[in-house]
């Protein structure tokens, strides 16, 4: 099915297309079908500006050399219940997937296992890797990092990337409960977006060159990002720098190169904290799932992770409305090795 603006996909053929668009600018086959995946499940989440979309940033950092191309994550176990990776300037995705059975294996065993990553590209939707754990039946937290974009308390020059958290946990057949969210006021794609668009911000989301509040996109790409809450969600953000950053060993921050600009690779960090609720409530899949349907029923309130989920079963069964000309560059990319 096709229309003037777009082409709908299985979700099959929209993995493919990525697959081969990633190979054609130079990845490996395992590293193509790990972004590929975690590109579409963005996608079928309902998370276009993290889908098919975000995918053409990975193909500029494949070949401008900001994402090494060829490279294996070195994973290291210094203890049973925690797993290293070294991605060596490449994904963050293919160090996750190549320890992702371990990680599973070790939270079962001991109730709780640690995920550490440095030296990577930005990772994209950082719910990708929560929502992954919580459908083996874990509890999970993720953070990460990347160059600085946002201020920091006190300050209006950026010190602190969006710097993400991540929350998931098994929620039964309404689908996992998944938080996912910027410690910024904004994610960077919206503002970038917004001056790609010539379109105004909201006030609150940023700060220009000048440290003054902006609703000029151009101006706020000049400056600043602000964090959500002020100075608590900037506290946040420092608190996820030190988990993404400081316990892994990659770049912080500050020190971080352009993702979007540049050879260099970002060096980000990721941190996975899974742990197996069986072992202190047996009974907490269903517990969950009864609680998060009287809030929502009883209450009102909204429950992450829903929509993502009954976005993702509409795709199953309908397919990816994909933008034509996403998909045009996508083809072209796949031609060029």
């Amino acid at each position: 099915m096709t229309s003037a603006e777009t082409i709908v996909l299985s979700m099959q053929e929209a993995e493919e297309l990525c697959f081969r668009a990633t190979l054609g600018v130079g990845a490996d086959v395992a590293a193509a079908r790990s972004l590929a995946r975690a590109t579409v499940a963005a996608e079928a989440d309902g998370q276009p500006t993290l889908g098919l979309s975000h995918l053409t940033d990975y193909l500029d950092g494949y070949r401008t050399g900001r994402i090494a191309a060829g490279v294996t994550p070195m994973l290291t176990r210094p203890l049973p219940t925690v797993i290293r990776s070294d991605a060596a300037g490449g994904l963050a995705h293919l160090g996750f997937d190549l320890a992702f059975d371990d990680l599973v294996s070790a939270a079962r065993n001991f109730g709780v296992a640690i995920f550490s990553q440095s030296n990577a590209f930005t990772c994209g939707a950082l719910g990708y890797f929560a929502g992954r754990l919580a459908e083996q039946g874990l509890v999970a937290f993720a953070a990460t990092n990347g160059p600085a974009l946002m201020a920091g308390s006190g300050s209006t020059q950026p010190v602190y990337c969006t710097n993400p958290l991540a929350f998931a946990a098994p929620g039964g057949a309404d689908g996992p409960l998944l938080i996912d969210q910027a410690s910024s006021a904004t994610a960077f794609v919206n503002i970038r977006n917004a001056a790609q668009n010539n379109e105004p911000i909201p006030e609150g989301w940023a700060v220009g060159s000048d440290g003054k509040n902006t609703t000029d996109p151009q101006e706020a790409m000049k400056g600043a990002l602000l964090a959500f809450g002020g100075t608590r969600g900037a506290n946040i953000a420092l608190m996820l720098e030190v988990l993404s950053a400081g316990l892994t060993g990659a770049n912080w921050s500050l020190d971080a190169p352009s993702f979007t600009s540049g050879s260099e690779s970002p060096g980000s960090g990721l941190f996975i904290l899974a742990i197996d609720p069986k072992v202190m409530e047996p009974d907490f899949e269903h517990r969950m799932e009864k609680q998060l349907r009287r809030l929502s029923d009883d209450y009102g309130v909204h429950i992450p992770g829903r929509s993502k989920h009954a976005h993702r079963l509409h795709a199953g069964q309908s397919g990816l409305a994909a933008p034509r000309e996403i998909v045009a560059e996508l083809e072209a990319a796949a031609q060029e090795r």
